[in-house]
């Protein structure tokens, strides 16, 4: 199977990449917790279909120290009991974030003040950037149709 376009051979594509991985960084420099942000790229990388992201974020979590156990039920995650609460916050606050097409009124209120609960501000700013970065991942992906399943842990940084 190969990608619709080539998105590391496209100029284009190129200079968009690095700009959207700028933001990345930013995010990833937050004091949001690491763990955090790999749960909340695989669950949003899950409801988008994109199976490049889930594979990626999979396994550099795993790299990471991730369990197994944890990675098998972010699907599940509210019936699961090995995520925290500020965990749970933050993956409720990505399925909404996500979908956000589907409820008429965007996010809650009350999805919203539970994880300002859990998240300052700049932790809280980071999820927002996080989460808005990773849907635009996932839709570049999911429309190029980029293969999944060669990835290697690290393999963009």
């Amino acid at each position: 199977m190969d990608a619709r376009l080539n998105l590391f051979g496209s100029p284009v594509a190129g200079k968009f990449l690095k700009y959207i991985n700028s933001a990345g960084k930013v995010i990833s420099d937050s004091t949001l917790p690491a763990a955090t942000e790999e749960l909340v790229k695989i669950r949003a990388s899950q409801i988008n279909g994109c199976g490049f992201c889930t594979d990626m974020h999979t396994k550099d979590a795993e790299a990471a120290g991730e369990t197994t156990q944890r990675l098998h039920l972010v699907a599940a995650w509210r019936e699961a009991t090995v995520f925290t609460d500020a965990e749970r916050a933050a993956l409720e606050l990505t399925e909404q974030g996500t979908r956000i097409a589907d409820a008429a009124g965007g996010v809650p209120d009350e999805v919203w003040a539970n994880a300002t609960k859990h998240y300052d501000e700049e932790q809280l700013a980071a999820l927002v950037g996080l989460i808005a970065v990773i849907n635009a991942y996932n839709r570049l992906n999911v429309m190029v149709q980029h293969p999944a399943g060669d990835y290697r842990p690290g393999q963009f940084a």
